[in-house]
């Protein structure tokens, strides 16, 4: 397999990624170059590995890792070509290898134009410009692996698609979307959520929504699931208490607005079905609100009347472009007013 791919592509394709001569790891997400790494037979433990000393024998004469700002050309040059006694191949992974890479790149490119056959040279770099000649080489006789952030339906689609194939576990596109607006869009950190969760529900094979509101995120989760509570019962002044604590811990305006979305977004949806169907409760519940809250659910809907439940979906619309810049109010006193016209 040769040319460029997005990591979570090649992660789901049970090819061994170190077919080629060269392999280069480029974008921020540390866990997903580790994933990679840890694809490739002689690079399994290289993500805790301090030093070439630990592993067993093989390991340590087939592996090696370099520093890039410490490294030569012709030091990773001749550990390519040197012949093992140990092994079949040769692995060198050279980290942080931008500035190497922008050093030593007419000497890589004469090096890739006559690679060593049975060495695997690994280049993990911030930043791979693709219309470079060096670039274009990797793409002929090698690899390029995007490892970069995943935002909306493809990181929904990789966390589902991470819980079947590591945990066994089915996590529909909607739970999902929860464990991203709880716990952020940190992809290190959402596996951390998702291991935890595979832990906690054993042999169930089905990670709901419950089980993730019970499970992800810390204290600020609790706070704002509260404040989501108090906005829904219509005791206004708790819910702006709860968002002060949560700014005032630091918590992100967008972050905290991702999750008054996701709530009340359900609440919206729902009141679209109801409007055809007159059954509230069963409107609330085809739009995924969770079973324990669809009682207050229905309670609040009718509380506010359609009017104004109608209206949910154009006040979130308009408090998120806010704080993307549309108003000089403060963050604050936007989230504050968008609470009080949701609850009142």
């Amino acid at each position: 397999m040769t040319g460029q791919v997005h990591a979570t592509d090649l992660l789901m394709q049970p090819n061994d990624p170190s077919d080629v001569p060269v392999l280069v790891l480029y974008g921020p997400e540390r866990s997903l170059k580790l994933d990679v790494l840890h694809r490739i037979p002689g690079c399994a433990d290289t993500g805790n590995r301090s030093d070439e000393g630990e592993g067993d024998d093989e390991a340590e004469f087939c592996f090696s890792r370099m520093e890039g700002d410490e490294v030569e050309l012709s030091d990773v040059t001749d550990e390519l070509l040197t012949v093992s006694m140990f092994g079949d191949r040769r692995i060198v992974l050279v980290e942080n290898a931008d500035g190497f890479v922008k050093t030593f790149r007419s000497g890589l490119e004469r090096y890739l134009d006559k690679p060593a056959r049975t060495s695997l040279l690994i280049l993990d770099v911030k930043s791979w410009p693709k219309n470079t000649k060096l670039a274009r080489r990797v793409s002929q006789i090698g690899l390029a692996v995007e490892c970069g952030t995943l935002s909306g339906s493809a990181l929904v689609n990789w966390l589902q698609n991470l819980a079947v194939s590591r945990y066994e576990k089915q996590i529909d596109k909607d739970t999902a979307s929860l464990m991203v607006s709880l716990a952020g869009d940190d992809l290190g950190i959402l596996q951390q959520e998702l291991s935890k969760l595979a832990s906690l529900t054993g042999d169930t094979a089905v990670i709901t929504s419950e089980d993730v509101r019970q499970a992800v995120g810390d204290w600020r989760v609790q706070t704002t699931w509260a404040m989501l509570d108090a906005v829904r019962d219509g005791q206004v002044g708790e819910a702006i208490v709860s968002l002060n604590r949560l700014l005032a811990s630091g918590e992100a305006a967008p972050r905290i607005m991702g999750g008054i979305s996701f709530v009340f977004r359900k609440f919206a949806e729902a009141t679209e079905r109801a409007r055809q169907t007159r059954d509230v409760r069963s409107a609330l519940t085809a739009a995924g609100v969770f079973p324990s809250a669809v009682t207050p659910a229905e309670a609040y809907l009718r509380r506010i009347g359609y009017g104004r439940a109608s209206r949910i979906l154009q006040l979130l619309a308009d408090t998120d472009a806010e704080l993307k810049g549309g108003s000089r109010v403060d963050e604050q006193r936007q989230l504050e007013r968008l609470l009080v016209r949701l609850g009142r």
